[in-house]
């Protein structure tokens, strides 16, 4: 682009395929501009994951190109913070909590050490996302929804301009999703937000984009993607349920908007 900053993600006519005559994704466009966020959703198997893995550098593109802030996915690294899928991590492995968020630093530690700076990340992740206090626990001894939060911190820690999110909401009971999601609403204000995932509650007003994957790729705005958009994806009918979500980071806009809700309701009861 002249004259402007380069989008956070652009992708022109990329392909790819595991193996020849089996293409995964055709012909893929997309655009993400500075200051949106998208969820990306379709099918199993319809090439979420993978598009993900492109856009981290850990694929090559069989034909096309991606850029990520103008450079190439592996060039932008240092930008992206990323958080897998929860079944990829052994969560008996025996570090605390700290130590989980810290790995978020390691491309930036020297020869496995870390610096001051780093641990003032990693803490300073910890608490963004509300569990400070768990930083000497045992990450094995977590509940579900505590052990997602740990993950966000690790992928923050490396202070990114770009988070993408691998269904972060898998395995996680729906008390914890829902304030997970509150959790990304915030992260959204200050940082482009992308995520996969097959579950549309995060189809919310907090999202500009849908991008919907199933071998090609199309693009809605979040505002008009309704129960027939998705049907179209997904090709059977699905329900749509959109979710105002509550957030448990240190979000000090939400803590307000939590304080007059409560005064509201206590005006009600009167």
């Amino acid at each position: 682009m002249t004259g402007g900053a380069a989008p956070i993600i652009e992708i022109r006519d990329l392909s790819f395929s595991y193996e020849p005559g089996a293409p995964i994704l055709t012909h893929v466009n997309l655009t993400l501009e500075a200051g949106k966020s998208g969820c990306i959703v379709g099918p199993n198997g319809g090439g979420k994951s993978t598009l993900l893995r492109l856009l981290l550098g850990l694929l090559t593109p069989s034909s096309g190109t991606i850029r990520i802030f103008g450079e190439t996915p592996v060039a932008a690294r240092s930008r992206i913070g990323y958080m897998p899928q929860y079944h990829q991590l052994d969560a008996a492995f025996p570090v605390t909590v700290l130590e989980v968020a810290l790995m978020g630093r390691l491309r930036r530690g020297f020869w496995g050490r870390y610096t001051r700076r780093d641990r003032e990340a990693a803490v300073a992740a910890l608490s963004e996302v509300g569990v400070q206090s768990l930083a000497n626990s045992s990450f094995a001894a977590l509940s579900g929804g505590q052990r997602q939060r740990v993950l966000i911190a690790r992928a923050l820690a490396c202070e990114p301009d770009l988070l993408l999110l691998d269904e972060p909401t898998a395995n996680i009971d729906p008390g914890a999703e829902e304030q997970f999601y509150g959790t990304l609403n915030c992260l959204r204000k200050r940082m482009t937000v992308l995520t996969v995932s097959h579950d549309l509650g995060f189809v919310n007003k907090e999202i500009d984009l849908v991008i919907c994957v199933n071998r090609n790729l199309t693009v809605h705005q979040a505002a008009h993607f309704d129960a027939a958009t998705a049907d179209a994806v997904y090709h059977h009918e699905v329900n749509l349920i959109r979710h105002d979500h509550s957030c448990f980071c240190n979000c000090a806009q939400h803590e307000g908007e939590e304080e007059r809700a409560r005064r509201e309701e206590k005006g009600t009861r009167r």
